[in-house]
């Protein structure tokens, strides 16, 4: 028997989907922008005192708190404070820390002041078997997210009045050194930036370029 087949219209209708719609219940919710979240992306040296203070109160204050004030010191990226190893510490009278930058950026080598070689030291005691400045309490290297949950914890124990984020500390490093009149490239070279554009974003954020401003 010959099959008998016969064509018809597809009734097939293509629509486009409203932008109100939802395609996928699984899509991931849209992150805001950092200017929905904080009012500016810096930590003022005050508000760092806050930090630290808060971190010194947790259970693990020693280390918080060295961790604070070292990424703080120095700009250290999330990831350049998990890989900090204390073969990068030198510890005597010319104390100073051998820096290495992520993203390709320029080492160089920091002075290390009094109150920061203290913590640092003391921290050494409390953890003498590990390579790495800043642990977990399993004792392994901490991650960029872990490290960065840690410092939005210690930011709202704080008070801080916006979230707090790891490379808070870095920006604010460059505003406290632009603020304090110190010279643009020399600030391009303490934070390891290839491009001194990327410099230039703290000094114009600096204050201390109007202090002129207004007067007789």
């Amino acid at each position: 028997m010959i099959a008998r087949w016969k064509l018809v219209e597809p009734c097939n209708e293509n629509r486009q989907v409203a932008e109100d719609q939802v395609i996928d219940a699984r899509i991931m919710p849209i992150r805001q922008p950092n200017a929905d979240l904080r009012s500016r992306e810096y930590l003022t040296p005050a508000e760092i005192e806050k930090l630290i203070k808060a971190a010194k109160d947790g259970r693990w204050g020693q280390r918080d708190a060295c961790l604070i004030i070292v990424a703080y010191r120095h700009g250290l990226r999330a990831k350049e404070a998990c890989e900090l190893e204390w073969s990068q510490v030198e510890f005597g009278r010319s104390a100073s820390l051998h820096v290495r930058r992520a993203k390709k950026g320029k080492p160089a080598v920091h002075p290390i002041r009094g109150d920061e070689l203290r913590m640092l030291t003391a921290l050494r005691k409390e953890y003498p078997d590990s390579g790495y400045v800043f642990t977990t309490e399993r004792g392994t290297p901490f991650t960029p997210d872990a490290i960065n949950r840690l410092v939005k914890i210690i930011g709202k124990r704080a008070g801080i009045p916006f979230p707090v984020h790891f490379h808070m500390l870095r920006h604010s490093c460059g505003y406290k050194l632009a603020n304090d009149g110190i010279d643009t490239r020399a600030i391009q070279d303490w934070l390891g930036h290839v491009s001194i554009t990327h410099t230039t974003r703290y000094t114009a954020l600096s204050p201390a370029r109007f202090k002129d401003f207004w007067r007789d």
